[in-house]
């Protein structure tokens, strides 16, 4: 806008003293200047003239670390060149989308493919496609706007977890994988001869008539048990930055035992601890996956809720049969009497504990780290004496190696 005005002023002094003192030379300038300036507005207003425009987004939703592919096309339907045009597409996605300069000869058509990484989860924004052209010059430029925006969502990344098995429940249906049981069940797999002491309400009377032979059902275990899954995200225990902090990993473990709960046919609910405490109640499937997923892509460590207070105002909603997952950085031993109680009820209890002091490189061997360590082995120390299991997790080694036993 200064630009403009500048050359506005000089514009009008060049006028001005044209007239005023009869000189050929300012007129050829006054003339120079109505021509190029002309030129110029007539380019730009038909720089975007006769453009057809559009980006196709390969997903709305994705896993750190995926690759979002965006496929642009720009056509020139008229027959004048198009000698400069700037298209990009703003994006609140970390690093954002590259844009592209380019010019379009009459009747052609440009497509090009764009792939960025995803490296951060949460809610990110991608907006209408932005095409911009002016003149050589500087004086003018237009834009415009084509297409809608779309919201993408980048969830945390799921790591495999082949050796991670959660502690069985003291009721039928809590095992991990198919056992074969003298109960009777809902989950009847196959059939076998009868065997004298087999019980007459088992008998198969189809797959008698068919061979000949009394056959009896077999029943499994059904993999049923729930699992409820408690994140805490205390602003006062994050450490370490990036992928390589507290929160990263745990929002990560917590994706990560969904998935391979969800994956054995189990329930799951989950309470996060953060700017306000969130319950999913606990449900099974693809769909109660996708909620926890688009619960953890959103959620950031500012929680002001303790551990301790967290447990003790959703012990309620634990019954027997579940099995509590507990994913906190947390020094703080008042935790584990809750967890305690629920022991007490039959319910089992895994703590996945993060090494606050590993990941904070800061605090290395300083009197801090010192203190952060002595305070995590006593919640160790506490746990073990209460005989819950624990996994210990730091940045160095694989979350699948941390978890399992």
């Amino acid at each position: 806008m200064l630009r403009r005005l500048q050359l506005l002023f000089l514009a009008v002094v060049v006028v001005v003293a044209a007239f005023s003192t009869g000189w050929p030379f300012l007129f050829f300038l006054v003339y120079l200047g109505l021509l190029v300036g002309g030129g110029s507005y007539v380019l730009t207003r038909i720089g975007l003239s006769d453009l057809e425009a559009g980006y196709a987004v390969s997903q709305l939703s994705g896993h750190v670390g995926e690759k979002l592919r965006v496929t642009y096309t720009l056509r020139n339907t008229g027959r004048l060149f198009k000698p400069w045009l700037e298209v990009h597409n703003p994006t609140t996605l970390p690093g954002g989308l590259p844009g592209r300069a380019l010019t379009l000869r009459g009747r052609e058509e440009r497509s090009w493919l764009v792939r960025t990484p995803m490296v951060r989860r949460g809610h990110f924004r991608i907006e209408p496609l932005q095409i911009r052209t002016g003149d050589p010059f500087g004086f003018f430029e237009a834009s415009a706007g084509v297409g809608q925006g779309a919201t993408l969502v980048v969830y945390p990344m799921i790591d495999a977890l082949p050796m991670w098995k959660l502690p069985p429940a003291n009721i039928e249906g809590a095992h991990a994988s198919p056992e074969r049981t003298l109960q009777t069940t809902p989950l009847a797999t196959t059939v076998r001869p009868y065997a004298p002491g087999d019980s007459m309400n088992r008998i198969h009377w189809r797959s008698t008539a068919r061979f000949g032979e009394i056959q009896v059902k077999e029943f499994e275990l059904e993999q049923t048990a729930d699992a409820w899954i408690f994140l805490d995200l205390e602003a006062g225990l994050e450490a370490g930055v990036g992928d390589r902090s507290t929160t990263e990993v745990a929002v990560r473990a917590a994706a990560s035992i969904t998935d391979k709960a969800i994956g054995e046919n189990r329930a799951v609910g989950i309470t996060v601890s953060a700017h306000r405490t969130t319950v999913l109640p606990a449900d099974r499937g693809g769909r109660q996956r996708l909620k926890i997923l688009q619960l953890l892509a959103a959620v950031e460590a500012d929680g002001r809720t303790p551990l301790a207070e967290a447990l003790v105002a959703n012990v309620g909603r634990m019954r027997r049969g579940m099995t509590a997952v507990v994913i906190t950085a947390s020094d703080d031993p008042a935790f584990v009497r809750p967890l305690a109680t629920l022991r007490g009820r039959g319910i089992p209890v895994a703590v996945v504990l993060l090494d606050a002091a590993a990941f904070d490189p800061d605090l290395t061997d300083s009197p801090e780290a010192d203190a952060r360590r002595q305070r995590s082995r006593a919640v160790r120390h506490t746990l073990s004496e209460y005989e819950l299991p624990t996994f210990v997790v730091d940045p160095d080694r694989p979350l699948s190696e941390a978890l399992a036993r």
